[in-house]
């Protein structure tokens, strides 16, 4: 059963896009759906973890409005933090799903007992992965993907009744 996602930032939960201001505020625009997956899969007791290579204040306040705990953000050796997340809870490898767009993913999502990639993640991470999801990054994918772990965890009724009974 998987017990703990990890999530990629930039083309994953976004679109991959950096939109600057004239005055250099960054903007990025996430999926609600990607969101609501999220928080429902936290309720069901599982765990989250941003894994991202840059740092933005926009994913921090993300990474808060969705209640994701394990946030961590400027991270080029993204294979030596899973592998401190999983000791860190108690899991193992085959326990955790990720999602990564590119070379930069690519030993962390080789690490994971199960890896997705967008439709548009590069070749070689498509080469890679278990799944290429049909969503683009930013457009849904990883609702996607959580919706295909919760059906594999056998977790669909109670994914629902998280917001239809309460």
């Amino acid at each position: 059963m998987i017990k703990l996602l990890v999530l990629d930032v930039d083309g994953c939960l976004s679109d991959g896009g950096l939109t600057y201001s004239s005055d250099g505020v960054e903007s990025k625009t996430f999926n609600v759906k990607d969101g609501l997956g999220i928080t429902t899969w936290i309720k069901l007791g599982h765990e989250v973890a941003i894994i991202t290579g840059r740092k933005s204040e926009i994913v921090k306040r993300r990474a808060q409005e969705l209640g994701i705990q394990n946030l961590y953000q400027g991270i080029k050796d993204k294979d030596r933090v899973i592998k401190e997340i999983i000791d860190s809870l108690g899991l193992h490898m085959y326990e955790v799903a990720a999602i990564g767009d590119d070379l930069n993913d690519y030993n962390m999502l080789s690490l994971v007992g199960r890896s997705f990639t967008p439709a548009n993640g590069v070749k070689e991470i498509r080469s890679l992965v278990n799944t290429t999801l049909l969503s683009r990054g930013g457009e849904g994918a990883v609702r996607e993907m959580i919706d295909i772990i919760v059906d594999e965890n056998d977790q669909r009724e109670a994914f629902l009744c998280v917001w239809t009974k309460g």
